[in-house]
């Protein structure tokens, strides 16, 4: 990874500013790469899950190139739908959790990916394996 490289985290509307804090706390880079949180749109509402959203968010994570993790929804029916999409691509999810337990974990895998050339694959790793 190049000095000075910046990566997305996308981050379920419910989780962002929880996502957003924690990445601040660290003034927002991980060693030399910036580390910017997307919200996403809103998937649920009323008690209902959106599919449609949930698709289009997911996708919408695949197609950004320095896309390094996806912070996924509260419903663990919308998290089993966006993980295919998202496993396709090779994006680390993570879910089940606060949006800034998710960001500090996401923050330890980079940290421990360093300098890797394939910072989504070796993040993607260091998530499955821990």
């Amino acid at each position: 990874m190049e000095e000075g490289a910046s990566v997305s985290v996308y981050v379920a509307a419910p989780l962002c500013a929880g996502a957003k804090r924690e990445i601040g706390r660290q003034g927002d880079r991980v060693g030399e790469v910036r580390v910017r949180p997307v919200c996403l749109a809103p998937s649920e509402g009323g008690g209902r899950i959106d599919l449609a959203v949930i698709g289009a968010n997911a996708r919408r994570a695949t197609q950004d190139t320095s896309t390094v993790g996806y912070i996924g929804e509260t419903d663990p029916r919308a998290t089993r739908f966006s993980s295919t999409i998202l496993e396709s691509a090779g994006i680390a999810q993570l879910s089940g959790m606060s949006g800034r337990a998710a960001m500090a974990r996401l923050v330890e895998a980079i940290e421990a990916a360093g300098n890797a050339d394939n910072l989504r694959e070796v993040v993607a790793d260091e998530i499955a394996g821990g």
